[in-house]
């Protein structure tokens, strides 16, 4: 019996879907599910007529594959991971390649990579983003690994990614946990990204008074500008759209207004911290969604703390169109500390990232893709040690040409009660960077009062400590 290509672990929607995408681009497959129910209706549905083959223990899974045999893992993240690689152990031999395609923490990469490649077998943490749709038609794919081991899965990778105008939605992202960190961080900027989104329609809505039709079209046309472009601008405008049948009211208005999360955003905020990165847009939106969640909390608040009774009396294509601007002044700012991050991590965690690759690979199939990811890919190739997205040419001068209506936006935020979290962070993380002196100097001297923690001078050099209780008191060189 012919043996199989590729093999699939896990049979809920991401790894259907994946498995399909495989066998669609020519390479047979075999499938394994816990509960071989699973395994049953797939066989008898999206996978019949095609080279699947279904097995019902590891063992024989293992069994029905070529050598060196090629093993998606696709269950949830956390110990069942370390599970199913333990239930492996026994089947697989020296050269096997185990794939992580799930949303891992990176460190948990790093040491199963640790532990398997001393033992013969080889491992790559890949980071999917696409959803179900593009696992199944061309996802955005981030495998970190030994490059060998890319080398070898690079003929499949690239026939089920994505594809865009300059290549497959693929590239090699770096060692070790690589994939993974890259993956979260999409995930963190995604986050920031919805966010953003979210206030732009909340303002549009509740400031400007647009009905769901008129929020339809501006948004509709905001996907059709070189800047706004995307799936998640594109998906927001058919939200819009749709009309619930039982009631006839637009469905968006008839979910409950409380966010879920799954952990990547929460994980992004705290690498940045122990990295000290500033990713406030991020942080902003992430608390955004826990805020959501106190739904009961803000009804009962809503009902006793009164805000502003001023309603919006501007022109109201002006102020669609100051939201624009500010929404992709906040984008950019938004993709600047993702990327910032990420070169942060690359030096520190000696990944070696190629910022400018990264961004291509983003160009198709993943949740964030969107068209100003060439303008960052262009950035990156122009200036590989860019250290900021804020001081690539194109960007600065369009944050330069629009911050007034940005500012605007935040200032109408104000007066009508609107909380603009992700606009708010935004703003200040553009006019902290560009100024070249903040009040820390007024925090460092409190450190050294209370704390003797010391501080550096502007007009000379040295390490210094003050007693500020003293009269006169003389700074000493310490």
């Amino acid at each position: 019996m012919a043996l199989q290509s590729f093999g699939v672990i896990g049979l809920a929607v991401m790894g259907e879907n994946l498995a399909l995408n495989v066998e669609r681009n020519g390479f047979p497959i075999s499938v394994y599910n816990r509960t071989a129910e699973k395994t049953d209706v797939f066989m008898a549905s999206r996978a019949k007529g095609k080279n699947v083959v279904a097995s019902y223990s590891l063992k024989d899974f293992v069994a029905s594959l070529e050598r060196p045999r090629k093993i998606l893992i696709m269950v949830q993240a956390g110990k069942p991971v370390d599970a199913v690689i333990e239930q492996l152990k026994p089947f697989i031999e020296e050269g096997d390649i185990l794939i992580d395609g799930g949303n891992s923490w990176y460190e948990d990469t790093e040491r199963r990579t640790r532990e398997l490649e001393p033992q013969g077998f080889r491992f790559i943490g890949m980071g999917v983003s696409g959803g179900e749709e593009g696992a199944l038609n061309g996802p955005s794919l981030m495998p970190g690994g030994t490059q060998s081991s890319y080398e070898y899965l690079s003929p499949i990778f690239t026939k089920i990614a994505a594809q865009v105008d300059d290549g497959p939605c693929v590239t090699y992202i770096g060692a070790g946990g690589a994939g993974h960190y890259v993956k979260m961080v999409h995930n963190g900027i995604e986050y920031g990204d919805m966010q953003l989104i979210a206030e732009a329609y909340d303002l549009l809505k509740n400031a400007a008074g647009l009905d769901r039709q008129q929020l339809h079209e501006v948004f509709a046309e905001w996907n059709l500008t070189d800047e706004l472009n995307s799936f998640l601008i594109e998906i927001t405008a058919d939200i819009f759209k749709y009309i619930d049948p039982e009631t006839n009211q637009p469905l968006v208005e008839l979910i409950l207004d409380a966010a879920g999360q799954k952990g990547t955003g929460r994980w992004t905020i705290q690498t940045a911290l122990d990295l000290g990165v500033a990713i406030p847009t991020m942080t902003a939106a992430v608390n955004a969604r826990i805020m959501s969640s106190a739904k009961q909390e803000r009804v009962y608040a809503s009902r006793l703390l009164t805000g502003p009774s001023v309603k919006f009396q501007g022109d109201v294509k002006t102020f669609v169109n100051q939201v624009r601007d500010a929404l992709y002044c906040s984008k950019i700012c938004s993709y600047a500390q993702g990327m910032a991050l990420l070169g942060t991590a690359s030096k520190t965690l000696s990944f070696n990232l190629n910022l400018g690759e990264i961004a291509r690979i983003w160009k198709g199939g993943c949740i964030i893709r969107a068209g100003f990811l060439n303008k960052i890919k262009h950035a990156f190739d122009e200036n590989a040690e860019l250290p900021n997205l804020l001081l690539a040419p194109e960007f600065m001068q369009t944050i330069l040409d629009r911050q007034n209506s940005w500012r605007e936006v935040l200032v109408q935020s104000a007066k009508l009660g609107i909380p603009v979290p992700a606009f708010s962070a935004s703003l200040d993380y553009f006019d902290s960077y560009r100024r070249d002196r903040l009040p820390q100097n007024l925090t460092q001297a409190q450190r050294d009062y209370f704390g003797a923690h010391t501080y550096k001078r502007v007009d000379k050099e040295g390490v210094f400590h003050t007693e500020w209780t003293k009269p006169a008191p003389t700074p000493v060189n310490v």
